[in-house]
């Protein structure tokens, strides 16, 4: 399958793609090689989600602060800091169970 280089006819490398934020979104160079990457729209750069032509893909969430707060990678690896619920967890209080409900 071609690359969209290739398919454009490109000369001058590396090829890249934009979007309306000036993120990168698609790169290429001379041999081939690639990337491509989605961004959090209107943020100030925060790539989400990269894959390139090895394989290799990670992918990212952020907090409304702008913090990362999950990675996960095509290697297997998860860094997980997302806050996490109490809902459905059940707590023993003196020797009655409460199943919990967020509000």
């Amino acid at each position: 399958m071609k690359t969209i280089a290739q398919q454009l006819n490109v000369k001058e490398f590396p090829f890249e793609i934009k979007d309306k934020n000036g993120n990168i979104i698609y790169r290429e160079n001379f041999n081939g090689t690639w990337s491509r990457g989605e961004y959090i729209p209107n943020s100030l750069g925060e790539e989400t989600y990269s894959e390139d032509s090895n394989g290799f893909w990670y992918k990212r969430k952020f907090d409304s602060n702008g913090e990362e707060i999950y990675y996960e990678n095509s290697n297997g690896y998860i860094e997980d800091s997302r806050p996490k619920s109490c809902e459905g967890k059940v707590v023993e209080i003196d020797g009655k169970k409460y199943k919990l409900t967020e509000v």
